[in-house]
């Protein structure tokens, strides 16, 4: 498994690495390009997100459809562009532009897909934990390595970097990630939308993608303009806020996965994260000095690093296989479009509205948060059987559909056999197997 998960963990996290890159420094180096107001500001900040958004559905669908491979390379390439006219921008409609374009490049669902073909069930809660680990990771370097080579090399060098990390990601994906397994799916086979819209904990999962990445938006785009304008730092001292982050969020996240992972607390977790969130926003808004406003910002990020390394994992499992890539580009585009409002109400609300009254809503939004949440249950364990086809009958697969104890079942034509999920309580493999005979 790990020979699979590391190049496809790797590319995921060269890709928002790329992105992350920038985030620490962009609201204090946008705001000094040409045409640049507050609101426009706000808008490159989360600007790559809007075309995430718009992107991730038919990425997703194109990749079931086409195939994972030539769809990442596509979105690569897109995000590879987008750098260059980031990296050439002198006005902040350049910039704009830029930013959407390495948008449209919207692979997170289809690489999440991805790993979900490759890897077996049973090990699909470590890979999507260690996948979530690398984009954790590339965060936590972001925000050190962010903030030191644009004040040493300038902001345009970080675009540099991120369109190298987008075509050298091509070349691991050739060299280092198999082709996934040729799969059929013989019953439902189109993904249903009303399903996936109906389901309540696909919609709790996807509000809280949207307000996860909405705060990490909204802070990323007051933290350097507050630091700078209000307490008198440099552009060059952002580090001093960003490394303490890095620590503290790297060493959350193992405890978080472990938490989640092995005793199935994910609720929890998630839990404990928006707690975080409320209390860091809160320490941020009413801090009257620079020491108090980084310990906010150094505690927001604990939280979120908490949440990082499960979503995707969690997002997962309320998905079933021939809707995976449909449901992660919902669960993505949500998240995306959480990052856009994230970053364009800060544009709007900052110099409009007070911070304090800001974090006071904030606060009373990550309540309702916790609420919702809680009413979520954690995802109940189940079981597989792998069974060769040349024992078992693939038509006889219709006797699993109206079995209210079997999750799904699909063929893996690539290994030549039959893939069912079932509800080890109330079922043995024994049982499925006579259902097959």
């Amino acid at each position: 498994m790990i020979k699979s998960i590391i190049p496809l963990s790797s590319i995921i996290a060269l890709r928002f690495l790329g992105l992350f890159l920038v985030l620490p420094v962009l609201s204090a180096y946008a705001i000094n390009l040409k045409g640049a107001t507050t609101e426009i500001v706000g808008i490159v900040v989360g600007g790559y997100a809007l075309t995430q958004m718009l992107f991730q559905v038919p990425f997703g669908v194109m990749s079931d459809k086409l195939g994972r491979k030539g769809t990442i390379v596509t979105g690569l390439l897109l995000f590879a562009i987008g750098s260059y006219f980031c990296a050439i921008a002198d006005d902040i409609l350049t910039l704009m532009l830029g930013r959407f374009l390495q948008g449209a490049g919207a692979i997170g669902a289809v690489v999440t897909a991805m790993i979900s073909d490759i890897v077996k069930e049973e090990q699909r809660p470590k890979a999507m934990a260690v996948m979530g680990g690398f984009i954790a990771m590339s965060f936590a370097i972001s925000m050190l390595a962010g903030p030191t080579i644009g004040a040493i090399a300038g902001v345009s060098t970080l675009f540099y970097i991120t369109m190298i990390l987008a075509l050298g990601s091509i070349v691991i994906l050739f060299k280092g990630v198999p082709n996934p397994p040729h799969i059929t799916h013989t019953y439902n086979a189109k993904a249903n939308l009303s399903q996936i819209f109906s389901n309540t904990n696909l919609i709790k999962m996807n509000i809280t993608n949207f307000l996860q990445k909405g705060l990490m938006t909204f802070a990323f785009m007051i933290i350097p303009m507050v630091l700078i304008k209000n307490f008198q730092w440099e552009f060059s001292e952002l580090w001093k806020v960003y490394l303490p982050s890095m620590i503290v969020g790297v060493l959350s996240m193992a405890p978080a996965a472990i938490l989640a992972e092995k005793k199935g607390k994910y609720k929890e977790v998630l839990m404990i994260g928006i707690a975080f969130f409320a209390i860091s926003y809160l320490i941020i808004g009413t801090s009257s000095s620079a020491v108090l406003f980084v310990i906010g910002v150094v505690i927001f990020f604990a939280g979120f690093n908490m949440h990082e390394p499960i979503m995707q994992s969690l997002a997962s499992k309320f998905a079933k296989v021939h809707q995976r890539g449909l449901v992660l580009g919902i669960f993505n585009s949500s998240g995306y479009l959480g990052t856009f409002i994230g970053g364009l109400l800060g544009g709007i609300f900052f110099e409009d509205v007070s911070l304090s009254t800001l974090v006071i809503t904030i606060a009373i939004i990550c309540l309702v948060w916790i609420i919702l949440i809680a009413t979520m249950p954690n995802p109940a364990k189940k079981k597989m059987a792998y069974l060769n086809l040349d024992e078992y009958k693939r038509e006889n697969g219709k006797n699993l559909n109206n079995n209210t104890y079997i999750d799904e079942w699909y063929i893996n034509e690539t290994e030549h056999i039959i893939v069912v999920k079932y509800d080890s309580n109330h079922i043995d493999e024994e049982s499925v197997k006579k259902l097959l005979k």
